[in-house]
């Protein structure tokens, strides 16, 4: 099954419609949870080097790519409800969450829940539970560039160490653009900010992936953080990577995914 024919789904969870691809097969369940101003198709290098492995679940969060919050809410205790619910509603019994930045943040709120059908966690640069200090003037800052194609490209020389191929390039401009004002306003007023509780009573495997030329979430500042609050969490480093890994180095993040899955089957 190529990307293209993944299975597209619509999924009601309380107070959204949460759109869902579905490829590959396998006894766990990979659900991937994108980043601020991504899709379900931030991840479809990475689905590819692992569909034939285990089942890829690619959501998008409410307010991106197609999903809609009926609700208005795009908060991420809401983000992170209708995870829980998509699990739960397509029967999926062993899931390992993968989160990348904004989806890392929602993915550690789901987690620390303390599901019964999570065995594993991936955090790829994940937005830190400790809430990120950002001054009001850059975060305003961050919200105008998401607003047109000029301002989306000018922050990718931000976002990227790596220089994406045309296509990603413009998948991401086309993500962002499409995302929800509340969803992008959200993000960068309160989403950043929230300090999460419970965090360091995760007690499923966890693996952290971040790159060393990653400018928004930096390696030396989240290997403190995961030191102190999960110190049990593998700690990778991805040399020469920016912060939107899973375009500029899928096959790295892959074989995060990857390794964690032969851990968790291991048991």
């Amino acid at each position: 099954m190529s990307w293209s024919l993944a299975m597209s789904k619509n999924i009601e969870t309380t107070g959204a419609v949460i759109h869902v691809l579905d490829d590959g097969q396998g006894d766990t369940a990979l659900v991937f949870l994108h980043y601020w101003g991504g899709s379900a198709r931030t991840w479809r290098h990475v689905v590819a080097q692992l569909k034939d492995r285990a089942r890829c679940v690619s959501l998008d969060l409410r307010g991106w790519g197609r999903s809609v919050a009926l609700d208005g809410r795009y908060d991420l205790d809401a983000m992170a409800g209708d995870v829980s619910e998509v699990i739960a509603k397509m029967g999926l019994t062993r899931c390992i969450l993968v989160g990348h930045s904004m989806g890392g943040k929602a993915a550690q709120i789901v987690a620390a829940k303390g599901a019964s059908a999570l065995v594993g966690l991936v955090l790829i640069a994940p937005s830190p539970p400790t809430g990120m200090p950002v001054p009001a003037g850059m975060r305003e800052a961050m919200l105008a560039s998401y607003q047109n194609a000029e301002g989306v490209n000018e922050a990718l020389k931000i976002l990227c160490h790596r220089q994406l191929p045309e296509e990603d390039r413009r998948q991401v401009v086309e993500d962002t653009l499409r995302g929800a004002a509340g969803a992008k306003r959200e993000w960068t007023t309160a989403g950043m900010l929230a300090r999460l509780d419970g965090v360091a009573g995760i007690g499923i495997p966890t693996l952290i992936a971040v790159g060393d030329c990653d400018h928004v979430e930096r390696a030396d500042s989240l290997r403190e953080i995961y030191g102190e609050i999960l110190p049990a969490a593998e700690f990778h480093i991805l040399p020469g990577v920016g912060h939107l890994s899973p375009l500029e180095a899928p096959a790295d993040i892959a074989e995060a995914c990857s390794n964690l899955l032969s851990a968790v089957a291991a048991g």
